[in-house]
This record gives C-alpha cells, sequence and structure tokens, in this order.
C-alpha cells in the first residue's frame, strides 16, 4: 500500500512538474512575441514619425563603401527610415541590408550599379526558398573511347540508362548542379604524347548534361587537353553553343581564373576553380597569351582570385582537383592550402580528382570535401555520392551527403544499410570532430 501511494504521489508530482513547464514556456512564447510586436511597432512609429534625410544616414553608417548616390537610389527603392532607425539604435550590421530587402549589401549595390546585364559570368536566380541547394558531383567521363558511353548507347534508356531515376530526380531538382567534366568535348585532335589514359567525347553528348540537370561544369583537371589545342577549343566552343556555363579552362589565364556567380536568396556566391592534380604535369596552364587549365602548384595566382572573388561577392566556393589517385588518404599539401584559401576568403572547398572518396573537415568554421570521387567514369565498383550545400535566408550553410554507387557502368542511391556503410566510412576518413547523422547531415 504504502509502494501504491508513493507512486500515486509521484504521478502527482511529475504531472505538476509538467504543467508548470507548459505554463512557463507559454509566458516566454507570450513574451517573445510580445517584444517582437512592440519592436514593429517602434518601427513603424518611428518610420511614420520621421522623414529621414540622406545626409544623416551618412552621418550615422561609417561605411566608406557606401555614398550618396546609392543611398538615393536604395531610398527610391526600399525603405530608408527602417535603415536609420537601427543606425539610431545601434544596431547596424551589414545583415541589416538583407533582413530589410532581401538583398545583400552586394547584391544591392551590383543592382543599383546594374553590372549584371554586362555579364556573362552570372546567374541571378530570383527565387525566394527556406534553402538554396547547390550539389556537387565527381569525375563525370562521357568519353566516346572509355566505358561510359558504350553502355548508354547499347542500353537506349538515356540517361537512365547509366543513372538511377532516384539520382536523376536529386540532381535536376537541386537549385544549382555542379559536374567535374573529365574529358575533352570534340571529334578531332590528337593524343596527347606521354599521357596513358587520353578521354573524348563527340559534343553530341552535351545533351546528357542537360538529362542530369547539370548548370555549371568544372574543367581545371587533367583530361581536359587529352586531345590537343584543336579539341580544347572545340570543347570551350562546344560548351558554349550548348549554353553550359563552364570555370577552370580558357583560351588565356583570365578566362581561365574567370569566375562564375550566382545571386541566390539575395546572396551573390562567386564559384571559382582551379588544379593541382597531376604529378608529371602536362597539360597546360593558361598563360596570358596561350589557352590551357587554371593551376595552382603556386598558389599565390589563385589566392589573388579568391581574394578578388571575395571582394565581389558574400561567399566563395572552391573546387579544386587535387590528391592521390586511388586514395582515401590525404596528402599535406591538401590540408595546408585548404587553410590558405580559406584565410583568403573561400567559405567551402569541394575536391576531385582520387577517383575514390576522401573525407570532410572543417576549418574556421569554414567546409571542406576532399575528395567526391567518381561518379560516371568507368566499369569498376566504387563509392560515390551527391555533396549538397544548402543556404538559407539568414546566410547560413548546412552540409549533406548522399551515398551513391558506380557499379557495372550505372551509378545508383544507396538506402538502408548500404547508405549507413558508406556514411560510417565517411566519417571514418574525415576529422574526429565531424558528426554525420544518418540522413548525411555534416557537422562539426
Amino acid at each position: 500500500m504504502a509502494r501504491r501511494r508513493r507512486k500515486r504521489k509521484l504521478k502527482k508530482w511529475v504531472k505538476i512538474t509538467i504543467f508548470l513547464i507548459i505554463i512557463v514556456v507559454f509566458l516566454i512564447i507570450l513574451c517573445l512575441l510580445n517584444r517582437s510586436k512592440a519592436v514593429n511597432s517602434n518601427i513603424k512609429s518611428f518610420v511614420k514619425a520621421k522623414e529621414v534625410s540622406i545626409d544623416k544616414v551618412m552621418l550615422s553608417i561609417n561605411d566608406d563603401s557606401i555614398d550618396k548616390d546609392f543611398l538615393r537610389w536604395y531610398k527610391d527603392n526600399y525603405d530608408l527610415n527602417k535603415l536609420y532607425y537601427y543606425l539610431e539604435k545601434n544596431e547596424y550590421s551589414r545583415d541589416i541590408w538583407h533582413k530589410l530587402s532581401g538583398k545583400s549589401l552586394i547584391v544591392l549595390k551590383d543592382l543599383h550599379n546594374n553590372i549584371y546585364k554586362d555579364m556573362d559570368n552570372v546567374n541571378v536566380i530570383d527565387n525566394k526558398k527556406d534553402k538554396f541547394i547547390f550539389s556537387f558531383v565527381g569525375d563525370v567521363s562521357l568519353a566516346d573511347n572509355w566505358y561510359i558511353m558504350p553502355e548508354y548507347d547499347k542500353r537506349g534508356k538515356d540517361i537512365y540508362g547509366i543513372l538511377d531515376k532516384d539520382i536523376v530526380d536529386i540532381m535536376t531538382s537541386s537549385d544549382v548542379m555542379i559536374a567535374n567534366n573529365e574529358f575533352t568535348i570534340s571529334d578531332r585532335g590528337e593524343k596527347m604524347r606521354g599521357k596513358y589514359y587520353t578521354f573524348r567525347g563527340s559534343p553530341k553528348r552535351l545533351s546528357i548534361y542537360k538529362e542530369m540537370g547539370v548548370d555549371l561544369v568544372t574543367l581545371a583537371n587533367n583530361h581536359v587537353y587529352d586531345f590537343g589545342s584543336v579539341a580544347f577549343n572545340d570543347m570551350l566552343e562546344a560548351l558554349k553553343n550548348n549554353k553550359i556555363p563552364y570555370i577552370g579552362a580558357g583560351k588565356d589565364i583570365d578566362e581561365a581564373s574567370k569566375p562564375y556567380y550566382y545571386v541566390a536568396n539575395g546572396y551573390k556566391i562567386g564559384i571559382v576553380n582551379a588544379t593541382r592534380a597531376e604529378k608529371l604535369v602536362l597539360t597546360p596552364g593558361a598563360t596570358d597569351k596561350s589557352e590551357g587549365v587554371f593551376r595552382c602548384y603556386d598558389t599565390e595566382k589563385l589566392i589573388s582570385v579568391i581574394k578578388d572573388t571575395k571582394s565581389k561577392s558574400d561567399y566563395v566556393l572552391l573546387l579544386i582537383h587535387w590528391g592521390k589517385e586511388d586514395s582515401h588518404g590525404l596528402e599535406q599539401v591538401q590540408i595546408d592550402t585548404s587553410k590558405e584559401y580559406i584565410n583568403a576568403g573561400v567559405d567551402a572547398i569541394i575536391g576531385s580528382h582520387a577517383h575514390v572518396l576522401q573525407g570532410f573537415s572543417f576549418y574556421n568554421n569554414k567546409f571542406i570535401s576532399y575528395n567526391l570521387g567518381d561518379f560516371i567514369f568507368n566499369n569498376e565498383t566504387k563509392d560515390t555520392g551527391i555533396l549538397q550545400l544548402s543556404l538559407d535566408n539568414n546566410g547560413n550553410f548546412s552540409y549533406k551527403f548522399i551515398p551513391c554507387l558506380e557499379k557495372d557502368e550505372y551509378t545508383k542511391l544507396l538506402n538502408s544499410d548500404d547508405k549507413k556503410r558508406v556514411l560510417d566510412l565517411m566519417k571514418e576518413w574525415s576529422d574526429n570532430s565531424i558528426n554525420i547523422n544518418q540522413d548525411g547531415i555534416i557537422s562539426n
């Protein structure tokens, strides 16, 4: 009997405790809502009561990059009084611009100067989403003289002959889909001397990128020059004709090192591509007067490009071709130079070239994916995957890895135990601080 009384008494106190917790949570939420209403009410009262002058804002803002002409334009298109409210309350930061207008200060300045109409390397995507998704895959070969394309033709199922539908759905539903183009695109040219593996695909194969939902390809790698100058220039022309943007190679160093920009969720993201993949360097590096890829064996030029891109962007993504082939382990140069690039302004690094997966890391809270391995490449059985970087409306990135398997010239999505196996391996190959949950969400 005494035990029953104690149990009833315990249950009673548990119920009372839960009830009190609910009351406290309710009161907290009520206070926050009232505070939010009060702030909004204060802003509205402030806006109605004052007509703020450009000179007043200039005196308060203390930002040399902002001039009166820009503020006049802003006043004509947005609410200058709301901006001044935060200035007067000493609550100004550069984030306020996005909060008030839905666009970062950099994007607002670009719109004011109307620079996008003259740029061939920017894509303004004007759709507001909770999360804007950038997806990345590793090495892709659509070469006619290699394993994948003969099977693509023989199976007669278009893209579904080499990729399963689940993967295609993920790729085509991504806001931006980026792939490493690991072959040259031409029907002409002669094999480079001294190269054991050389890959060339017909320009007609570029329709497959459309099937895959690819929006941008990277060319800074060791196979885009496999069939010499003629094929290399055919590739650049074919990509342009098919309206597939590319980075990492060009007719000179200016084109090869040129970033590509996306304006998404009101933020501007610059994407840069470079390579330091070859141990025996055969692929020519672009110069002021000659074609080639953007090489970064010496980091000086790449760091300069990163700094310049960051000055024009809210975020910079670096796609880099590096690492030891067929090794899950890292070279010291990957670890050391990734820190240099992040210190210069890079917000995330995505690597390729190793033909196998390598792990993840964070440095100064910036994300590094060292290698995504092969995605559509050969007849070997290899783990691979899709990496997703999602940018929310507050300017925060989140990271997800989606495990896949390349086998028998076909890449499929992994689920259940197979998915867990790959995620466990990725954690094993990553820094000790890395966490990867069962959904593939990466954090530190």
